[in-house]
């Protein structure tokens, strides 16, 4: 192999002419003004969090207000029976048989409540065929007893059994001491006391809770606003991008958004790039066309004999040349590494095949990973293969030789070697050079190697020539960033 022309005119691998157009291809656009970019919005982010924020706080405040009332309402309801146990265990202490087996105090109590008609506070006593002996608070009436129910422990529980106020009832059965009968202790209490403490207990919670839960949102507003601020930021400096007045974010941001704004000037400058290759591009085409025209002008304006040689000569120079600009600007315009990707086996079964058919005299093997692949374009792939394996056909002797090989820190290695005469050390860095030929006995324009190295670049891969161990010719290692499987 002893140039590095490109192949054969009539190779299937060639770049579509349709391709021109990625020369002149637009940057990709940071700003959305599409018209439809507005119907792609999820709806307002600080809204979100404050919605989110709200309901978590409505939900909390709600059930640790329900707990701290029940707790506070039982410990005042305690509270409130413990002062009935106190009265009731002064009744059972108090409590005698007279001599004619009724029961009486041998001692008042100290409360003088009891002494005044519906204070809200009584007592009352109760055995089976005895009177009832009850508090002069309660007058007239008489609290309820019912006679199949047993307490020998302290049982309480709510009535409204005088004239339908609200009593808070502690009774207890016990026996007294020269009397079988099973008597009934019975204390009631208003409960207009307990219900009016719970029900400041009540308006109080619900009053703080409301003054937390306003101080709360509040905060959560402050929260979602300022939390969020650097966000507008970058939206009013993505616009002043826009409009020309500054080509970075530089603003000081907070840690969490740092990194997306550094992505974001990764991005710029990535479009800035591909904005200055195509314009390079289209520059270098100009000036390459540039020749060729001049010269067929030239012809034909001297009405040159030559003339129909000369332009079928300048017009594959030319189509060369176009060849070579369209091959950088396609893989420019797919420099998105991470999501190209192709099957080398596949790629070299195909170009195998089409080489074959034009260098029947040549014999090419195959051997090596079957699975590899790699973070390229597909049609890139072959046409750097395809472009290696026709020199190697071309300018080898018979056979051609191509390995594929898994190099490490995640590259793969598709070494295409030939029987030829090989190239010398020195001079093989000189065929990366456009329009360079060592071998000008055999048609071409020399841009072959130097399309291979400026596409493999633009993906991140490596070029080299090298010596063939088993074919004694040239081996071309070419090194591509590798891929993993996909999924069946």
């Amino acid at each position: 192999m002893a140039t590095n022309d490109p192949p054969a005119a009539d190779a299937w691998w060639r770049i579509p002419g349709n391709m021109l157009r990625m020369m002149v291809g637009r940057p990709m656009r940071v700003g959305a003004d599409r018209p439809d970019a507005g119907q792609r919005s999820s709806g307002s982010l600080t809204r979100r969090m404050f919605g989110i924020a709200a309901l978590w706080i409505g939900l909390m405040l709600f059930g640790g207000g329900f707990a701290l009332d029940r707790v506070l309402k039982d410990a005042i309801t305690r509270n409130f029976d413990g002062q009935l146990e106190y009265v009731m265990s002064a009744m059972i202490a108090s409590a005698e048989i007279d001599p004619i087996g009724e029961v009486r105090f041998n001692r008042a109590l100290g409360d003088q409540r009891f002494l005044e008609p519906y204070s809200g506070l009584y007592y009352q006593i109760s055995g089976s065929g005895h009177e009832p002996f009850r508090s002069r608070s309660l007058w007239d009436q008489a609290l309820k007893v019912e006679p199949r129910h047993h307490d020998p422990d302290q049982h309480v529980y709510d009535s409204k059994e005088l004239g339908g106020e609200p009593l808070r009832i502690l009774e207890r059965d016990a026996k007294l001491p020269g009397s079988s009968v099973s008597w009934r202790f019975q204390v009631a209490q208003s409960r207009a006391g307990l219900d009016e403490q719970i029900a400041i207990l009540r308006q109080t919670l619900v009053r703080s809770f409301a003054l937390l839960a306003l101080g709360l949102l509040i905060m959560s507003a402050l929260q979602a606003t300022v939390g969020l601020w650097p966000l507008r930021k970058i939206r009013r400096a993505i616009g002043r991008v826009k409009s020309g007045e500054i080509s970075r974010v530089d603003d000081r941001l907070p840690l969490e958004v740092a990194p997306m704004v550094e992505e974001l000037n990764d991005l710029l400058a990535h479009n800035e790039r591909q904005g200055e290759e195509a314009r390079a591009h289209a520059g270098n085409l100009a000036h390459a066309l540039k020749t060729p025209l001049t010269v067929i002008m030239n012809e034909a304006t001297a009405r040159s004999p030559d003339l129909e040689a000369t332009v079928i000569r300048e017009a594959t120079t030319m189509r060369r040349q176009v060849d070579h600009h369209l091959a950088r600007a396609r893989a420019v315009g797919r420099r998105g590494a991470a999501q190209s990707f192709a099957e080398v086996w596949a790629s070299l079964k195909a170009v195998e095949r089409a080489v074959s058919r034009l260098h029947r005299h040549v014999t090419i093997d195959l051997a090596g990973d079957k699975a590899a692949a790699v973070h390229v374009e597909r049609q890139d792939l072959d046409e750097m293969i395809g472009n290696l394996m026709e020199n190697a056909a071309k300018y080898g002797g018979s056979r051609v030789f191509v390995t594929v090989e898994r190099a490490a820190s995640g590259f793969v290695d598709i070494v295409v070697e030939d029987d030829g005469p090989g190239i010398p050390a020195a001079e093989r860095d000189t065929l990366f050079k456009r329009g360079a030929r060592l071998d000008t006995g055999k048609p071409g324009t020399g841009l072959g190697l130097a399309i291979v190295r400026d596409v493999v670049e633009i993906y991140g891969g490596t070029i080299a020539l090298e010596e063939s161990e088993d074919l004694g010719g040239l081996a071309a290692r070419l090194r591509l960033p590798a891929a993993a499987q996909r999924p069946a």
